[in-house]
């Protein structure tokens, strides 16, 4: 690496913000002999482009003995953010590689079999006359002959020790801030009917209650393993004997190869005594149920699969809060690790924050505090009637009461919600959206860019912290490690916070609904970021139009007294804060107005079809998957 071509290999015309001085900081650090740099940087930094400039800096292959490595990675946990560079001209020499399972193969009558599942891995001896052509097998090569290769974050694990992605002298993750929970999730070992291919030919024992006398559960999960691993292996080496396979019985050879690593893995970790992994056990069901076997500290799995890849790292993240607290997390030594900060160049009055908090959405009261969150919505909907939405519900529960209460109200005809199989469809229905639809998500705190009118404001319904019933976290609390609880907890809320507001000139507001928000804050108080403690010390309460379901459709040709029409959008904005009645026990009682009946629209803008014959309320999506279904062109819809 030559720390100093940094700011020079900046990719575009012209430096924003404070990205000049933050090259300048990164090069210095760098230069003092660091291996490893933090880069700590807000939403909206443009931190892929300070990534390319560190990337720029890598040894090149003219100036290298043999034995050095050159060039560089790119790579994130994020799909998402791996698709935005591939689509950012200038981030065009970044050459992207996918998983197989993203590409389809080529040869005639296979057009629609993943590359995973094609030929070449179903036949022994298959002699591809088109390998050239294949698409993962070309990208796979550019990337691997580039100077810059850019993959996920799982996909740089898998290859980790092949000889097609070696090691090289710079290494850069972007969203790094959660990189010891994504190795965590790697290096977890998730034994189920649905994961275990031979699960009917083993007995799975009760491994707390079947554990000897001298053992613990552990103890007895491991000799499960090694009797489970025997006949997965058995079944895999059977499979691979055939001169050819199925597509059905390449996924179920291939993840019985995977399974026998994995379990190889977890014994040769068990039965080292030097090993830092401190491993757990789940079982909640008892004999013949489901085991995970989570690793606590996942420092030797990332030694291997992350920073043996490399000479020097760069990790960026708005969210690393504590060097100390990540380095430790991760397996770094703190003392060859520097940290820079970059200062947050939006104004504040662009990003504001308010408290309207309704009661506490801890599980024993929650049945209490959702119908008043929903209220709430409500009258923020009114607040910015031609607006986008977005509600950060925390979990699927929470979005199926917000849901059915905001339907109660009457405002369906505004409101767009998800499953986890449609997770990713009706984002992108919502986006491109013309009409300011309310969109109740789960798990969309981050990697999520909404610049710009798709989307005005947000509320985060929950303080979003980890569920205590995971063996992880019940044995790090047992440990004391509290800070760590509150710190991954802040982490979430603060990317929450960037979803709304993407650059300089951008405006959102983010609503706080949940009482513990205000006690996390105080709580994580010594970890959070100068910027957001500015965001947190501004925070006002609004005020708000009263509950009337009404007003809150007045951006669409809907009421919630009866079904849509033809049409079109009406209504303008209000400001929040704007001065009217806060309505402070407005979000307590009973809904006001009609509470049935609602309407809602298609996705895309057009007519509004949200009640059926019978009247019964239907949410934006369930109208959108019903004209699906309807369509002519159903059958094939989305075929290319």
């Amino acid at each position: 690496m030559d720390p100093d071509r940094i700011p020079t290999e900046f990719p575009a015309p012209s430096f924003r913000g404070a990205q000049e001085r933050a090259l300048a900081e990164i090069r210095d650090a760098f230069a003092a002999g660091n291996d490893v740099v933090l880069v700590r940087a807000p939403t909206g930094s443009g931190k892929s482009l300070l990534a390319r400039a560190v990337m720029g800096s890598a040894r090149e292959v003219a100036d290298a003995a043999p034995s050095e490595p050159t060039d560089a990675y790119y790579t994130t946990p994020q799909v998402s953010q791996l698709d935005d560079v591939a689509a950012d001209d200038l981030l065009e020499d970044l050459k992207v590689i996918r998983g197989k399972s993203n590409y389809d193969c080529v040869l005639p009558g296979e057009h629609d079999t993943p590359v995973d599942r094609a030929p070449c891995v179903r036949e022994q001896g298959f002699d591809c006359s088109i390998k050239h052509r294949c698409p993962y097998f070309s990208d796979r090569a550019i990337a691997s002959a580039g100077r810059f290769a850019a993959m996920t974050l799982a996909y740089f694990m898998r290859t980790a020790g092949s000889e097609t992605f070696r090691k090289r002298d710079v290494v850069v993750i972007d969203e790094a801030h959660g990189l010891a929970e994504w190795a965590e999730m790697y290096a977890t070992i998730d034994l189920s009917p649905e994961r275990v291919p031979v699960w009917d030919d083993v007995g799975v024992p009760d491994v707390e209650r079947d554990a000897g006398d001298d053992e613990d559960a552990l103890d007895r999960t491991a000799r499960f393993v090694e009797t489970l691993r025997g006949v997965a292996k058995r079944a895999k080496d059977e499979l691979t004997g055939r001169p050819e396979l199925s597509r059905e019985e390449v996924a179920r050879r291939d993840r019985l190869g995977e399974l026998v690593s994995e379990l190889g893995w977890f014994l040769e970790d068990y039965r080292d005594l030097d090993s830092p992994t401190t491993w757990v056990v789940d079982q909640p069901d008892g004999e013949d149920s489901a085991i995970a076997i989570k690793p606590l500290d996942p420092a030797r799995y990332l030694r291997h699969t992350v920073w043996d890849r490399g000479e020097k790292f760069a990790l960026l993240s708005a969210t690393i809060l504590s060097k100390e607290a990540f380095c430790r997390g991760v397996g770094l030594d703190p003392s060859n690790v520097a940290l820079v900060d970059v200062e947050h160049t939006f104004p504040l009055s662009n990003r504001p924050l308010y408290d309207v908090t309704k009661g506490s959405m801890t599980y024993e009261h929650r049945d209490e505090t959702v119908p008043k969150i929903a209220r709430l919505i409500v009258r923020l909907m009114a607040e910015h009637p031609d607006e986008k939405g977005l509600i950060h519900a925390h979990s699927y529960d929470i979005a199926g009461r917000l849901v059915e209460k905001l339907g109660e109200f009457g405002v369906a005809a505004r409101v767009r919600r998800h499953t986890r199989a449609n997770r990713d469809a009706e984002l992108e229905a919502w986006k491109a959206s013309s009409d300011p639809e309310v969109f109740v998500s789960v798990k969309m705190e981050e990697a999520l860019d909404l610049e710009g009118d798709l989307c005005r404001w947000q509320v985060v319904c929950k303080a979003p912290y980890r569920n205590t019933n995971d063996s992880r976290v019940a044995r790090r609390l047992a440990d004391g490690q509290w800070a760590w609880y509150h710190r991954t907890a802040l982490r979430t809320v603060i990317q929450a916070c960037g979803r709304v507001v993407r650059a300089p000139d951008d405006y959102g507001a983010t609503y706080l609904a949940d009482d513990s928000l205000l006690d996390l804050f105080d709580r994580a108080a010594a970890d959070t970021p100068p910027w957001f403690r500015d965001q947190v010390d501004a925070m006002t309460t609004p005020d708000l139009p009263e509950f009337d379901p009404s007003a809150a459709l007045d951006g669409i040709d809907a009421d919630p007294s009866g079904p849509g029409r033809a049409g079109r959008r009406r209504g303008g904005s209000r400001s929040t804060s704007s001065g009217r009645s806060d309505g402070t026990n407005d979000d307590n009682g009973a809904a006001g107005g009609t509470a049935a009946g609602g309407s809602g629209s298609t996705g895309g803008g057009g007519s509004t079809e949200a009640a059926d014959d019978g009247g019964t309320t239907r949410t934006r999506s369930e109208a959108d998957a019903e004209r699906r279904k309807d369509h002519p062109l159903s059958d094939v819809w989305g075929d290319g």
